[in-house]
């Protein structure tokens, strides 16, 4: 609250101040915003939820996501900055023409900065929910009330830049009550250490890192995920092609080159660092609470209908003792705290810049802006809060978030490199996926698996955007070509429109950029395997990961000078 009031005139200066901290922030304070961002209070109970279920192979629905991760850094990152706008829907009317890309525009603010934006926001509540019934004994209203209150005060008057600065305080206490209860609960009696952890029965089935190739885990868990998933499918902080508070983050940099460290930070840090107190909490909740009915013996006064697997992660915390669960509880709040007043900005943006100023009045001064801002962050998170009351498991909404994304992530990935897809190809991309992923949620009455249901989005999703794109007016030529000019991308898919004076002064690296993503990905992936390797006693396994990491990074630092 005190950093929200310290950074509030600056922040109240304009609405680039105010959504884009005046675009003058350093990578590393952006790269650990995205990460705090990302951790949030429903992040370890999904975690637990997937490792009780699938084992720790299961964490590929997320780790997949890597790869669309790298992308952005070492391709988007800098085209994204590049733009200079002040949201990444300007996007539409930039790069597509006519009355197409301004309903495009505000279709897109109306979808994500209050449908989706208000759906993840409930899910990251839910947690609250849970944590505040199990710890402290709080009716979920009770919870919710407390824990957005502050969140509210400090996101309305600090702006992005008060967002940012408290960020970085939550994500070095999210992360000390994490490690900490993670060691704590690995010594308890009940566990007796990692050797016995690792070894014990109910754990030995969940520490494949890779399921078994003869598995049919193998094909749903990682093989779609890798191939299929990470690119196909729209999902908050891994939007294929950069976007939303990522995207937000990159425009708020101070450089190109600040944009790219930042991210890269974020993909280091998100996938490679942070996982494993969690996923450790959860093979120990194995051995505690085999079971939901253990859980419920547990926990009588806890809602039946919110009793899932999730719910152990807040369950093992209880036995934390007095002082060390108040760190806990604690840096909890503060991982919601993040996530909330990111996405309260960021849907406020869109509302705002998106809806406000371009459907209401074009014309409204800074500050009319900035006042709407403010009312808005307050609004969303009041749907927030309701709809949350009407979720179960944080599985259950990230399956629903994974379903609505499906099929339309190409676009975002190719839409800068391929003068063809238009407007109307979005829009028929947005419009299918939502409406496949509400038919198979909730009408679908037959036996279709979770993959197979996101396999089937992706496909009808393709084939409508794809006949959308040949079949729909193409954009005018003279939009195409300031596109060009004034971002730069590769002449590759830009045929008849990449005016050969602009190209030649572009940064035409596509095969570096690419080794570079593959490079990070592999460099991450390795230190991720070397950690998990260490804490679970395969030292040669480690030392193997830490020798693949090393070449990674030596062949990056190569590259590097070249794609930054």
């Amino acid at each position: 609250l005190l950093i929200g009031l310290y950074s509030a005139k600056k922040s109240g200066k304009d609405s680039a101040a105010f959504f884009l901290s005046s675009r003058d922030m350093p990578w590393w304070l952006l790269g650990i915003s995205m990460v705090a961002t990302t951790f949030s209070a429903d992040t370890p109970n999904l975690v637990t939820d997937i490792v009780r279920k699938d084992g720790i192979a299961g964490n590929w629905v997320w780790w997949a996501f890597l790869l669309t991760g790298m992308l952005t850094v070492f391709v988007y990152s800098k085209l994204w900055r590049r733009t200079g706008f002040l949201t990444d829907l300007e996007f539409y009317e930039v790069r597509y023409s006519g009355k197409a890309a301004k309903f495009l525009r505000v279709l897109r603010a109306f979808y994500l900065g209050i449908i989706f934006n208000v759906l993840v926001m409930a899910i990251v509540c839910l947690a609250g929910i849970k944590i505040g019934s199990v710890l402290l004994g709080f009716s979920p209203e009770k919870t919710i009330l407390l824990a957005s209150f502050v969140t509210v005060l400090y996101a309305v008057l600090g702006g992005l830049r008060g967002i940012i600065l408290t960020d970085l305080f939550q994500f070095i206490l999210a992360m000390i009550g994490t490690i900490w209860a993670a060691y704590f609960i690995i010594s308890m009696p009940e566990i007796g250490g990692l050797d016995v952890l690792v070894n014990h029965e109910a754990v030995v089935g969940k520490l494949d890192f890779i399921p078994a190739m003869n598995s049919s885990s193998y094909y749903t868990l990682f093989i779609i995920p890798l191939t299929v998933q990470w690119w196909a499918s729209y999902y908050p902080g891994a939007e294929p092609g950069g976007g939303g508070y990522i995207a937000q983050r990159m425009l708020a940099a101070k450089n190109e080159s600040n944009a790219l460290a930042a991210t890269l930070l974020f993909n280091v840090a998100h996938y490679a660092l942070r996982p494993w107190p969690w996923i450790l909490i959860a093979l120990a909740s194995l051995i505690v609470f085999p079971d939901l009915d253990s859980i419920a013996r547990a926990f009588p006064d806890v809602d039946p209908k919110v009793i899932d697997d999730d719910l152990a992660y807040p369950a093992m915390l209880t036995f934390l003792p007095p002082g060390l669960l108040g760190v806990v509880v604690a840096s909890l709040i503060a991982a919601f705290m993040s996530t909330i007043s990111t996405h309260l900005n960021w849907g406020s943006s869109y509302i705002v810049n998106d809806l406000y100023k371009r459907v209401v009045d074009e014309n409204a001064s800074e500050g009319t802006l900035v006042i709407v801002g403010r009312v808005m962050t307050v609004m969303l998170m009041i749907a927030a809060a309701i709809l949350s009351l009407y979720l179960e498991s944080a599985k259950q909404a990230f399956d629903i978030v994974i379903l609505i994304g499906a099929g339309s992530g190409l676009i975002f990935i190719l839409r800068w490199f391929w003068w063809r897809i238009n407007a109307y190809s979005e829009i028929a991309a947005m419009v299918s996926s939502f409406a496949v992923a509400i038919y198979l949620a909730k009408f679908y009455t037959g036996d279709m698996l979770g993959h197979e249901k996101m396999m089937t989005n992706v496909l009808v999703t393709s084939v409508v955007w794809l006949a959308a794109t040949f079949l729909g007016p193409k954009t005018d030529a003279a939009t195409l070509r300031s596109f060009y000019k004034r971002i730069r991308p590769y002449k590759l898919g830009w045929a008849g429109y990449a005016d050969d004076e602009v190209g030649s002064t572009s940064q035409q690296n596509m095969g570096s950029e690419i080794m570079a993503m593959l490079s990070g990905s592999v460099m991450v992936y390795a230190i991720l395997f070397g950690l998990g390797y260490v804490l679970l006693g395969e030292l040669g396994r480690a030392g193997m990961s830490a020798g693949v990491a090393l070449l990674a990074v030596i062949l990056l630092k190569v590259i590097w000078r070249r794609v930054a």
